[in-house]
């Protein structure tokens, strides 16, 4: 998700979406290959000693998860940190590079806390509502650097999006007087929620600018008479 996230920030930065040997897509393909290989041969498989290196499967995506994450981080940092094409080295919105890192800054940093005090052990009970509930808020805030990137606008910190985590933090700062589990839930709700709201409000817009349906096509024959 970061680096996802990342590779749009350095677009924000440059004006130039770039792609590199391997990149967002590969490491997409390589973790649904690693699902793949889960759903198959079970949690057990990442446990299977390897014969002649004497070496247990689960060390290989480890590996590959901190390689393809420092060799990219080196990459788009690269680029964020020697400027960009607006006034004075700043953004394409003219702001400063580094402004959007506080919004995956704060959504990386509300889900480390809320995962190492968790009295219920919420993420090791719950993972794929945890990364559910994380991941449509980077969904939401990538889409909203997506379109400050394509408007050359300034991307704002406050935003319905924190709700989520923030409800989850609130909870446990007040000793969890409400289920963690709960709460979760609650949180995957609003997030997905707010992201459906926020992506299909720019789809209304888009296809409102340009006179179009979003979902159809104009015949040739009609789109030729109009």
């Amino acid at each position: 998700m970061f680096m996802f996230f990342c590779a749009h920030w350095q677009t924000y930065v440059s004006g130039t979406l770039r792609f590199g040997l391997i990149d967002v897509t590969e490491v997409q393909f390589a973790i649904m290959i690693m699902y793949l290989m889960t759903a198959f041969g079970g949690v057990s498989l990442w446990l299977t000693t390897l014969p002649i290196i004497g070496v247990k499967m689960y060390v290989f995506p480890i590996l590959g998860i901190i390689g393809g994450a420092l060799y990219s981080c080196y990459n788009y940092f690269h680029v964020i940190l020697n400027g960009g094409v607006g006034k004075n080295g700043s953004t394409v919105a003219d702001t400063s590079v580094l402004s959007p890192g506080l919004h995956i800054g704060l959504c990386l940093t509300l889900a480390f806390i809320i995962f190492k005090k968790s009295s219920s052990h919420l993420f090791e009970h719950h993972p794929c509502l945890y990364l559910l509930a994380f991941g449509m808020v980077i969904a939401k805030i990538s889409n909203k650097l997506v379109i400050a990137h394509m408007t050359k606008s300034e991307l704002h910190l406050p935003d319905t999006a924190f709700i989520g985590p923030g409800l989850l933090f609130l909870n446990q700062y007040f000793n969890s007087f409400i289920d963690e589990h709960i709460v979760l839930w609650m949180a995957m709700v609003i997030s997905l929620v707010d992201l459906t709201r926020y992506c299909t409000g720019v789809c209304l817009q888009i296809a409102s600018h340009l006179r179009i349906q979003v979902f159809s096509i104009t015949p040739p024959s009609q789109a030729h008479r109009d």
